[in-house]
């Protein structure tokens, strides 16, 4: 009997349901390590297709990035580079349907025509959520965490994300000592971003560190306790206050204490 010689390797398979995306994809195909599968949608034409190539190109360092962030390795996931929201520059942000790699591993992501950086710093955006282990999921920390980490792999291509300014703008609300339920407010996400460079920058935290502090604590820790474990001070508020009151140029990024990590 004659056997045809076929790879043993399965081919790939477009996830049974993006959380939002509805269209029909068109595989670009698996990065190098083979653990990101990129997908488009082929009515962006050929700025969609070459957002996609480069984040099939780049996945595997954005990987490698988040797991040293986290001290774990992740899992297979696949991505869709799409018009999110309508956008096609990077605004539309990024999605999936939950906080680990086993519910979370359909991700989207916004296209950003002829800036691929962007759509490399969506993806890790969630994909540092998946590292969380659904333990931050829909949480201010956990929403200030996912943000630094796509700051930190991308050299900070999503500037324009900024919500620290809109926290100093409320007039600097306590999210150190109480942690927001929800990770749709730019005030309390602002705040634990303006924390984390403090913590960065004036305490010499570093991210990683602050990652595996906080996936420890879980969903119902708080800044202020993870300062405990990190600095020894379970009332780090007044002197995090005092150091941003005392900014000269006051709060106008997410990273207004310079913190390098």
């Amino acid at each position: 009997m004659s056997h045809p010689l076929r790879s043993h390797r399965k081919p790939h398979k477009q996830p049974a349901a993006w959380p939002s995306y509805r269209g029909t994809a068109q595989l670009v195909g698996s990065s190098p390590g083979g653990t990101v599968t990129v997908y488009v949608d082929p009515t962006l034409g050929a700025q969609g297709k070459q957002n996609a190539t480069d984040l099939m190109n780049g996945a595997d360092v954005v990987v490698n990035d988040n797991n040293a962030i986290f001290g774990t390795p992740g899992g297979p996931v696949s991505v869709i580079v799409f018009a999110l929201n309508g956008a096609t520059d990077g605004t539309g942000g990024a999605d999936h349907g939950g906080c680990d790699y086993q519910t979370g591993n359909a991700i989207e992501v916004c296209a950003a025509f002829g800036n691929s950086t962007r759509v490399l710093a969506l993806f890790e955006a969630e994909l540092s959520e998946c590292s969380m282990g659904g333990k931050l999921c829909g949480v201010s920390t956990g929403e200030a965490l996912s943000r630094w980490c796509a700051a930190k792999t991308s050299n900070n291509a999503l500037a324009d994300f900024a919500s620290a300014p809109d926290w100093a703008n409320a007039g600097y609300r306590d999210y150190v000592n109480t942690t927001d339920p929800t990770d749709q407010n730019p005030v309390s996400t602002g705040c634990g971003m303006a924390f984390i460079s403090w913590l960065g920058a004036k305490q010499g935290s570093s991210l990683s560190a602050i990652a595996q502090g906080l996936v420890g604590l879980g969903g119902q820790g708080t800044f202020a306790q993870l300062s405990q474990t990190l600095i020894n001070n379970a009332n780090p508020w007044p002197a995090f206050l005092a150091d941003v009151q005392g900014l000269a140029g006051g709060v106008t990024s997410d990273n207004p204490f310079g913190a390098t990590f």
